[in-house]
């Protein structure tokens, strides 16, 4: 049994593009990719549209630059701006790209957008969503199991407690560490992308910069182990240091 379970693990590493990191991933690329177009669908249902023919054509033009350069096989683009005050953007599986009206005045220009897009697509190239559904489903299988024995040992008035424990230790040491190590991954392919499609690097930092001091205006006080994402301090620095690399690819528009 113990072949099979190596093999299984095995199965499951994949290497993220650009940057080499190894990660573990049960679902397929065509699993992830139904379940992106799924989910596009029914958020085009759900949320209202714009039709802001200026921010569309905005949008359409800087996404077809940022996907000519990107290695997303099967992906079937499609860049929609959705109507909300939200600041946020989002690509899901199958090269599906939504964006909120509520960054468009932080992205200012188009390299400010190239910042998002390239950021976004960057989550799909390294599929990050498959990985964390694949994190997901080990830690909940761990706490089923770990449930199991406290329940089953003289331990067991201790049940909600373990329970308890084990959700904010999972929370705090797993989930939420992964998760800004794959923000700042984005972060460093996005650039990359950016660059490669004519956008200068340098307006990656300028655009965070920007977001930052949006985040301060909204009075953003979450404790960075708290966070999904890295802190804007550390976003900032971390960019400038992938400047010289970015730039040695930049193409002209």
């Amino acid at each position: 049994m113990g072949w099979l379970f190596a093999l299984f693990l095995l199965a499951g590493c994949q290497t993220v593009p650009e940057t080499g990191r190894r990660q573990f991933n049960i679902f397929s690329a065509s699993d992830e990719m139904q379940l992106g177009l799924t989910s596009f669908t029914q958020m085009k249902t759900n949320v209202p549209i714009s039709h802001d023919p200026k921010a569309n054509e905005w949008v359409q033009r800087v996404g077809r630059r940022i996907a000519a350069v990107v290695p997303l096989p099967g992906a079937q683009w499609e860049f929609v701006v959705f109507e909300s005050k939200e600041a946020n953007a989002f690509c899901l599986p199958g090269g599906k790209v939504g964006v909120y009206t509520g960054i468009l005045p932080i992205c200012r220009d188009e390299a400010g957008l190239a910042t998002v897009l390239g950021h976004e697509v960057a989550h799909a190239v390294a599929r990050h969503g498959g990985a964390r559904m694949t994190e997901a489903a080990g830690l909940q299988l761990g706490g089923t199991l770990a449930q199991s024995w406290v329940d089953g040992s003289k331990y067991a008035q201790y049940g909600p407690l373990a329970k308890n424990a084990w959700g904010l230790g999972t929370q705090l040491g797993v989930a939420l560490p992964h998760s800004r190590v794959q923000e700042s991954e984005a972060d460093e392919i996005g650039l990359l992308y950016m660059a490669r499609a004519g956008y200068p690097p340098s307006a990656a930092v300028e655009f965070w910069q920007r977001f930052a001091a949006f985040n301060q205006q909204q009075g953003g006080t979450t404790p960075w182990f708290l966070r999904t994402h890295p802190t804007d301090d550390q976003r900032v620095a971390h960019l400038k240091s992938l400047l010289p690399k970015a730039e040695s690819q930049l193409k002209a528009p």
